[in-house]
C-alpha cells in the first residue's frame, strides 16, 4: 500500500495555510473554531432536549433571535450568559477549562 503525500492532518494544513500556533492569523482562526463549535454545542444540547429556541430563550430569560444568533456563530456570548443558558435553560452544568 502506498502512502499518499497529499494528505495532511488538520494541524499540518493549519500551520501551512494559516501559520504556526501563536501568529495572529492561526489565532483568529482557532479563536474563530472555538465560537463555531461553541454555537453548534449549543444548538445539539437543545435538540436533545426537544426545545426550540424561543423556549430555551424564555427559560434563560433571553430572546430567540439572541439564541439564534449564538448557534449560527453570529453573536458572541458573554460567559454569565452562556452559564443561563446552560443551566437555567438546558439545566445542565458548565465546565470550563484553561489548556496552556
Amino acid at each position: 500500500m502506498s502512502k499518499n503525500n497529499n494528505i495532511k492532518t488538520l494541524s499540518e494544513f493549519k500551520d501551512k495555510h494559516y501559520g504556526k500556533l501563536g501568529t495572529a492569523e492561526r489565532d483568529q482562526l482557532d479563536a474563530g473554531y472555538e465560537q463555531f463549535k461553541l454555537g453548534v454545542l449549543i444548538h445539539e444540547a437543545r435538540l436533545e432536549k426537544g426545545m426550540t429556541q424561543e423556549q430555551l430563550a424564555i427559560k434563560c430569560g433571553t430572546t430567540k433571535s439572541y439564541i439564534s444568533r449564538i448557534e449560527n456563530n453570529v453573536k458572541e456570548v458573554r460567559l454569565s450568559t452562556l452559564q443561563k443558558i446552560v443551566e437555567l435553560g438546558l439545566g445542565g452544568h458548565l465546565e470550563l477549562s484553561i489548556k496552556l
